[in-house]
């Protein structure tokens, strides 16, 4: 089969890939119709990814059709349209059966495709999910194909990071960096009851974006001025980090007030960031960051679409072929031609 292969910075290949087969009785076989680049792909593309490999597939958000089922699968069949979780559990353990795939026990603990070789990526023409019965889900009537896509981790990551950062009814929000996680994280806002959303991005077409959904564009260089004349101190209780940045992670700590929520969804790789303890404890500060548990977000975002409450399609810009995928690359990487969302097909 063709897939997209990573040998290095910025250098993402189409080429020849071994054809995926079952390994396991839970495995299913999943012939892929639609994938999608994440933000967090591009610290793989950048020469910052998990993991020394080379050679390995990439990507981690897909939608399908069945293809092969083992004969321990009991809940999909051959031409079943299927949506995969980007985040992969074993779907025995408590923590996996109660929805906190974050906290799987079983060894190795949760996965996602195509960080390594140890599970590769969903970029290519033919995928292999484990443990099919939990890690696939069928796409639901009145789901179109390109929400069901956006289903399999940004609008869930989005979402996490909105309810992370303690979100509900009269409160006013920040969202810094607005990729399509910050924007579909500023729809989720309002869809929480957030009064007025602060969306900060250095992209000008980015921020012109967010404001048609009704939020408050600002640039980076005057948002902490702003704010603090717009809240004349008080500064925000809810803070939402769509970058993984030190710089915004620090922007986002100075932009929460007293008792504020700072949620970081962004993927940092620094390890020696200079968190400003004295700074959170002054403020009261609550500070989460983690990875979602895709699955357990669904049928509250399924709920949402439906009554038209979310439209994460609308962040979809560009249109490929798998063929194309170092080009696509290239695109999203360097924010050309404003491209947000880049979904490939075969």
């Amino acid at each position: 089969m063709k897939a997209l292969l990573y040998q290095g910075a910025e250098d993402i290949r189409y080429e020849d890939f071994a054809d995926p087969d079952l390994k396991a009785d839970t495995d299913v076989l999943v012939k892929m119709t639609a994938c999608g680049i994440c933000g967090s792909d591009l610290h793989i593309y950048q020469g910052h990814g998990f993991t020394e490999d080379l050679g390995y597939c990439v990507g981690h958000e897909a939608i399908g059709e069945v293809a092969e089922v083992g004969k321990g699968v009991n809940r999909y069949k051959p031409g079943d349209q299927v949506m995969l979780s980007a985040a992969v559990g074993c779907g025995n353990c408590r923590s996996c059966l109660a929805g906190n795939l974050s906290q799987c026990t079983s060894p190795g603990g949760i996965g996602c495709y195509g960080l390594s070789h140890s599970l590769e990526g969903c970029q290519a023409e033919g995928i292999v999910v484990p443990m099919g019965d939990f890690n696939l889900a069928h796409i639901p009537e009145g789901i179109t194909p390109d929400q069901a896509l956006l289903l399999t981790d940004n609008l869930p990551t989005a979402h996490l990071a909105c309810k992370n950062a303690d979100i509900s009814p009269g409160k006013i929000v920040a969202v810094i960096g607005l990729g399509p996680i910050g924007l579909m994280a500023v729809e989720i806002a309002f869809a929480m009851g957030a009064t007025q959303v602060y969306a900060i991005d250095l992209v000008e077409h980015r921020r012109t974006q967010a404001a048609a959904l009704g939020a408050i564009p600002v640039a980076p260089d005057v948002a902490r001025q702003k704010i603090e004349e717009d809240t004349k101190g008080l500064m925000l209780p809810c803070v939402v980090e769509c970058v993984g940045a030190d710089v915004t992670i620090d922007m986002a700590i100075k932009l929460a007030g007293r008792w504020g929520t700072v949620s970081a969804i962004g993927v940092n790789q620094n390890m020696n960031f200079n968190f400003p303890m004295a700074l959170a404890f002054y403020k009261g500060l609550t500070f989460r960051i983690g990875t979602c548990s895709v699955q357990s977000h669904w049928e509250e975002l399924i709920a949402l679409i439906r009554g038209g409450r979310l439209h994460p399609e609308a962040f979809i810009t560009n249109r490929m072929s798998l063929s194309e995928g170092a080009e696509a690359y290239r695109l999203f990487n360097d924010k050309i031609d404003n491209t947000l969302k880049v979904v490939m097909t075969p």
